[in-house]
């Protein structure tokens, strides 16, 4: 039950700078109370009204916990004295602090806030150092003033500081004038919050700021949902039932963004499309630096073959003829897209490139969208891959001089990537901004080699990027069809190509890695979810229960990600009293738990360390869809530590477990550059437009050594029926058109 305290900090036993996660002593009566909580802004001394309530730790024993807290004005002398000498005012320690209030008394505050002069009076203070001790006096005031202010708007203490950093005394004028402004300038501030503290200001339903910030906020919502734009007819109705404000108001004020350079305009055949413009630049930019990239590389075409024979021989493989072909377009071009589905030898293919660039001295390197699929193209080509985010050197955007939040890539065209060859793998995985930042930093005469499944689902963040370059007709393409002679005893295979191709499967049972239990109750699928996980296929396939992955096509629902999680870590990793637990909302998190990081923080730091504890790399960033297992939770300092691939261990603050959540259920969409030893995807019902064949292959596809499929016959073949797709709006094939029909 909450509970409200009022006293001052007596000291502070531990603080972490990085959230301000905070252990002190809080003077309240004869005892002083152990509290934890985030506090920002504030030091030993200070007088606070702090709600929250008791806990019993396991280790320490009794303690506040506290949920919220307002600063409170020393108001009798020895608070001043307490306050003034806590170390909050810089040059100003408890003797001064003494001497200033047995001067001035209870006309303390008022003296520094109106007649700050007079603090030279005390004999050590100069007219220098009066001044200077008024200004941080006034600045920690005001702060703690803003965020006061900024309370009555339902605006958390971590948030509210943001503001005043961003804003300081303007802070007031932005609220009541055009709160709309901090969802453009304050990272964490939706649409809805702004909107929510307008209507308390009383901003006109229908004023202008109030449309606009809409206006963005629905083109935001749509690249939320992968499109780079928004059709004018789309955006005008979205909007308007946004905002609830008449559709023929819209189209003036998004004219009008347009003048002002925030959005762009754009038509072609009978599209008028509306973008954010950075969105717009993004394609234009790409679409620019693909023209540059394709050069054809005059290589005598009977020298690559007989090059080509030597290089069979070497690694004892065999090049059919549609392989030769991808690997000599990609010799002899500075672009090429090779595009097939499993078992159709792209990996044969990315090995002989990479055998013919290295006998020719070249420099070459490797990269996917995810850590899990550069992992995976390491495995299966024996060449070191990486993340392309760590390829361009991300850094947090704190690195550059910028006081915004966000990231920034150190490779551009001013330092670009160095190499004379580029292939990336798990193209369908990329959206426009990584693309984009990809091509800024490759230089022309660069050979660059796209390789990906153009029929998996595309990528989550904005933009259809493999498929607009296939569709554009601009490049060389090569599109693998056949299933090779080494992969034709999988199952897995063969029914995934059968899916792409809108045929029936095989689920009779009788094969070695592609297994169907027709159920149609959601209890007994739960059941044998379980059964297979912990009893059953561990040991068919030789591998450990965390390594299964339960798909599912929904979040929502009995067999969505939200049911499946608490119910599956209930059965496979149940309480025990030698595993400390967290909870976080509607979640428990356990140590040995199965989760996944769900929004790309590049800031995150990982370190990777010995057997001995030594370490021996560290870098920085985690990504939306990485799985680990958590290894410690340590409610003292409120952090919980999970461990990544190749043993990077990463701590969060209890303050961000909004980043994690139980994994031993997934989505399809998340599961993207993913391999699973074997995937458990149950399918009874579900939305139309989501249950679909491009989902189906996907996740099929997912699985390297079994695939379980557990419910309903019927839904499987409506499924592989479906190929209704949720239409993405992207403008990238046209940019390309464009730019080539500008070519001479």
């Amino acid at each position: 039950m909450s509970e409200e305290l009022t006293g001052y900090i007596s000291h502070i036993i531990y603080r972490k700078p990085e959230n301000n996660y905070t252990v002190f002593e809080f003077a309240n009566g004869p005892d002083d109370i152990v509290c934890t909580g985030f506090l920002h802004g504030v030091d030993e001394g200070e007088d606070l009204i702090i709600r929250g309530e008791y806990v019993n730790h396991q280790v320490y024993g009794e303690q506040f916990r506290v949920d919220s807290y307002e600063t409170k004005a020393p108001d009798d002398e020895e608070s001043m004295i307490r306050y003034l000498g806590s170390g909050a005012i810089k040059g100003v320690g408890p003797s001064l602090a003494k001497k200033i209030v047995d001067r001035f008394k209870d006309d303390t505050f008022r003296i520094f806030e109106e007649e700050p002069e007079r603090l030279s009076e005390i004999k050590g203070i100069s007219e220098k150092k009066a001044r200077d001790i008024a200004v941080l006096f006034m600045e920690k005031r005001e702060m703690r003033r803003v965020l006061i202010y900024l309370q009555q708007y339902g605006i958390t203490n971590n948030m509210a500081l943001k503001i005043y950093k961003r804003y300081d005394l303007e802070t007031y004028r932005i609220i009541s004038q055009n709160p709309y402004r901090l969802v453009e300038d304050i990272e964490g501030i939706g649409f809805k919050t702004a909107d929510s503290i307008a209507a308390r200001t009383g901003i006109r339903k229908n004023s202008e700021q109030r449309i606009r910030s809409g206006i963005v906020y629905t083109l935001n919502r749509g690249i939320q949902d992968g499109n780079v734009y928004l059709p004018k007819d789309e955006l005008i109705k979205n909007c308007a039932a946004i905002l609830e404000v008449d559709e023929d108001e819209i189209w003036t004020h998004v004219m009008n963004l347009s003048m002002d350079k925030k959005l762009v305009i754009r038509s072609w055949d009978d599209t008028t499309a509306v973008y954010i413009g950075r969105y717009y630049y993004m394609e234009l930019m790409a679409a620019r630096k693909l023209r540059d990239l394709d050069i054809t590389c005059f290589e005598d075409g009977s020298g690559v073959e007989r090059r080509l024979s030597r290089i069979e021989k070497d690694l004892k493989i065999e090049l059919e003829t549609i392989q030769r072909e991808a690997v000599k377009k990609a010799v002899m071009n500075g672009l090429t897209v090779i595009t097939g589905g499993p078992g159709t030898g792209k990996t044969t293919i990315i090995k002989a490139i990479i055998r013919y660039f290295e006998d020719e001295d070249m420099s070459i390197v490797l990269a996917a969208p995810t850590g899990r699929a550069a992992k995976r193209m390491s495995e299966v080509t024996g060449y070191e891959a990486g993340t392309i985010q760590r390829l361009l050197h991300l850094r947090p955007a704190s690195e550059s001089g910028n006081d915004n939040s966000g990231y920034y890539y150190e490779k551009n065209e001013d330092d670009p990537i160095e190499a004379d060859v580029v292939i990336i793998d798990e193209m369908s995985m990329v959206d426009i901004a990584l693309f984009t930042a990809l091509l800024k930093a490759t230089l022309p005469g660069t050979r660059l080699i796209m390789v990906g499944d153009s029929d998996q689902l595309p990528s989550v963040g904005p933009g259809s990027v493999l498929k607009d370059l296939i569709d554009s007709g601009c490049f060389e393409c090569v599109r693998l069809n056949r299933i090779f002679r080494q992969e034709e005893q999988s199952d897995i295979v063969i029914n995934a190509h059968r899916i792409n191709a809108g045929l029936d499967i095989k689920l009779d049972n009788k094969s070695k890695d592609f297994f169907f239990l027709e159920r149609d109750d959601i209890n007994p699928i739960l059941k044998n979810i379980v059964l297979l996980i912990r009893d059953k296929l561990p040991g068919f396939l030789g591998e450990d229960s965390l390594d299964i992955q339960v798909l599912t096509p929904m979040r929502k629902g009995m067999l969505g990600v939200e049911s499946l999680n608490p119910i599956l870590q209930k059965y496979l990793n149940p309480p025990d009293e030698n595993k400390k637990e967290k909870e976080y909302g509607d979640t428990v998190f356990r140590e040995g738990d199965k989760v996944m990081q769900i929004k790309n923080d590049y800031q995150l730091t990982w370190v990777i360390r010995s057997k001995y504890g030594i370490e021996i790399d560290k870098g920085e960033g985690i990504f939306n869809g990485d799985t680990g297992t958590i290894v410690s939770i340590e409610d003292r300092f409120e952090r919980l530590s999970v461990e990544y691939d190749g043993g990077r261990m990463v701590e969060y603050g209890f303050g961000n477990l909004d980043e994690l959540e139980l994994a031993y259920a997934i989505t399809i969409h998340k599961s993207q550059g993913s391999q699973y030893p074997a995937i458990i995807m149950p399918v009874l019902n579900g939305p139309k437009l989501l249950f679909n064949r491009n989902l189906l292959y996907t996740g099929v596809t997912r699985a390297s050594k079994c695939v379980v499929m557990i419910g309903s016959r019927k839904q499987i073949e409506h499924m592989i029926e479906n190929v209704d797709e949720t239409k993405r709006y992207t403008g990238l094939k046209e940019r390309i058109k464009e730019i080539y029909s500008y070519d001479p």
